[in-house]
């Protein structure tokens, strides 16, 4: 089991064409063996501390395995709708973990 946590920078103006996005690419995770197992959109009272930008939102998804998550990279669907993604996104930090 692998874990991804993505950390989301939105450009401001675009969050509908991110949610387009989002639309799109949840539900192909579990084609793959994944599960979306928290989406969380921040707040400024979310936060106690921060050294960084504070995200847009916070993704935590899990995979059975570690090519089950690049299978859904690669997904020809969700190519068709990356220009969602770059049109919405300035910057994303994504952290790949595993249960200990």
């Amino acid at each position: 089991m692998i874990y991804i946590t993505q950390l989301i920078h939105i450009i401001p103006g675009e969050e509908k064409t991110f949610d387009e996005f989002e639309a799109v690419a949840i539900p192909i995770i579990t084609k793959y063996n994944g599960r979306m197992l928290f989406r969380v959109r921040t707040n400024e009272d979310s936060f106690i501390g921060a050294q960084m930008d504070k995200p847009y939102e916070i993704h935590l998804v899990e995979f059975d395995n570690e090519q089950d998550f690049e299978n859904f990279r690669r997904d020809e669907e969700r190519k068709k709708f990356l220009h969602l993604k770059e049109k919405s996104i300035k910057s994303s930090i994504l952290i790949q973990g595993m249960k200990l």
